[in-house]
């Protein structure tokens, strides 16, 4: 039977021992502090920034929440980024995506200092995580890499296919698993025959953003498979596609009209030898590691 890797409870002891490492910085009258900018009012957002808020005075780290109106100019946006890369009390900036559309969302992100980058898309931190050098390195691949490690699962020699090349999880995942010596193919829409490469993995990464995308005769039996997708459906044919005959989840869906899949069909977990389910895999790990690369990024500019 398959192994189940609770993401809940890795996440649960990342934060821990941010908390002790919070404490410690302390001792030292160091308190790390997190910026997180809301632009607007867009629901899941602020359910999101509002629970990485939260996390950081569960830990102990000093947070500012910063709601620019919806009608925020790119240049405000910029004056906003300047003053926090210049605040001492400021060591990671999160600016929650999506921005509205007349922001320039990539030139806006140029704009925060590598050191305070905590999110890991600033190109200076891209690049030397391809280089094995240290940096913040995006929160939901380190997070991947920590349930693998964490749940002693081996990542040297295996050969690690990921679906999808994204800049937030595709690529990043790669280059951290290469440095963790993992054989690593990346494949996307493109990519000819998709299911004989899938069946070579024994590591599985699914970020394509496609319910249900990965499907059993795409996976090799024993494989561990991290399924990174949280799609959201809405109508029966969908909820039949995936989750005929679950009468648990069924009810669920009658009482909320929607349910959760990733990009991973769920009877194909039925192969593998290991797998992240969909929700409490991988997303929890998300914000455990934002509060660790805050702490990182602390610790980090001030040379400890």
């Amino acid at each position: 039977m398959a192994k189940v890797l609770d993401g809940a409870a890795i996440a649960a002891a990342i934060k821990q021992e941010v908390a002790e490492e919070v404490r410690a910085l302390a001792a030292q009258g160091i308190r790390p502090g997190l910026a997180a900018v809301l632009v607007g009012h867009v629901p899941a957002s602020e359910i999101y920034v509002r629970s990485k808020v939260q996390t950081c005075a569960e830990l102990g780290l000093f947070s500012d929440l910063i709601t620019p109106p919806d009608t925020v100019t790119t240049e405000e946006m910029l004056d906003l980024v300047r003053s926090l890369n210049d605040r001492d009390d400021i060591d990671g900036i999160l600016i929650q995506l999506p921005l509205p559309k007349q922001v320039d969302t990539k030139f806006l992100l140029d704009s925060v200092l590598p050191a305070k980058d905590v999110d890991g898309f600033h190109p200076v931190n891209a690049g030397k995580l391809q280089a094995g050098r240290p940096a913040l390195a995006p929160c939901t691949p380190a997070g991947i890499i920590e349930i693998l490690k964490r749940s002693n699962l081996p990542i040297s020699g295996q050969h690690a296919v990921v679906v999808g090349r994204s800049d937030i999880v595709g690529k990043p995942v790669a280059m951290l698993l290469l440095h963790e010596n993992a054989t690593v193919t990346i494949c996307h829409s493109k990519t000819r025959d998709l299911g004989e490469v899938t069946r070579e993995a024994d590591i599985l990464v699914a970020a394509i953003g496609r319910p249900g995308f990965v499907t059993p005769e795409m996976v090799k039996p024993g494989a561990t498979i991290i399924d990174v997708g949280i799609n959201r459906i809405t109508t029966l044919e969908e909820f039949d596609r995936f989750f005929a005959g679950d009468a648990k989840r069924a009810a669920t869906f009658a009482k909320r009209g929607s349910t959760i899949v990733g990009d991973v069909h769920p009877k194909a977990f039925e192969l593998a030898g290991a797998y992240t389910p969909v929700p409490g895999g991988v997303g929890p790990l998300t914000i455990a590691m934002l509060m660790a690369n805050t702490v990182r990024a602390a610790k980090m500019r001030r040379g400890l």
